[in-house]
């Protein structure tokens, strides 16, 4: 059975890295549900227009293998005042299921209190911790700590999906993504 993976999108997201995550996961045959906050059409922070499958309130009583948070802002800021969003991430990191998140969005992932203990990386100066966060922050370009995978920003947003294919797939299902890319 297929891999499901659930990407949470709201207006001011970073488009390079919510595109390529879903277009690489779906070229490894991975199930990729796509979701606004409100089921509606986002405007990501370049302005290019994306249409969701579906709301996140319609996913809420479903299981993912994995969550991912594109960054860009303001939509990392809208992805962390959504309580219903940081509820998914505290009930997955809790099921030991993935999260992983780029660029600004693992701002999200330290104010739901899902990264204590763990190294993760973002976009410089998009996370600010505070003395009591413990968390440990690192300049890698992809960062992978437990259940936990977090990438710098849109520059390295295809290897952060080649990274999450390897973590649900394997290596040779990461292989036969990358390969074509690279011809």
């Amino acid at each position: 059975m297929s891999k499901s993976v659930l990407v949470i999108v709201a207006n001011g997201s970073e488009e390079l890295e919510a595109v390529t995550v879903i277009d690489l996961l779906r070229r490894a045959q991975i199930n990729v549900t796509v979701v606004s906050l409100d089921g509606n059409q986002v405007t990501c922070s370049r302005g290019v227009k994306l249409i969701p499958d579906t709301s996140l309130q319609d996913v809420m009583q479903k299981d993912f293998d994995l969550i991912v948070l594109p960054g860009g802002l303001p939509g990392a800021d809208h992805l962390a005042d959504d309580e219903r969003v940081i509820s998914l991430l505290q009930q997955q990191t809790n099921q030991q299921r993935l999260t992983a998140a780029i660029c600004a969005a693992p701002k999200v992932l330290v104010k739901a209190g899902v990264v204590k203990d763990k190294t993760i990386t973002g976009y410089p100066g998009a996370i600010t911790l505070s003395e009591n966060d413990q968390v440990t922050l690192t300049e890698q370009a992809v960062c992978e700590d437990g259940l936990v995978v977090t990438s710098r920003g849109p520059g390295t947003a295809m290897d952060f999906a080649l990274t999450l294919i390897e973590r649900l797939e394997g290596k040779e299902a990461r292989d036969a993504v990358e390969l074509p890319l690279k011809r």
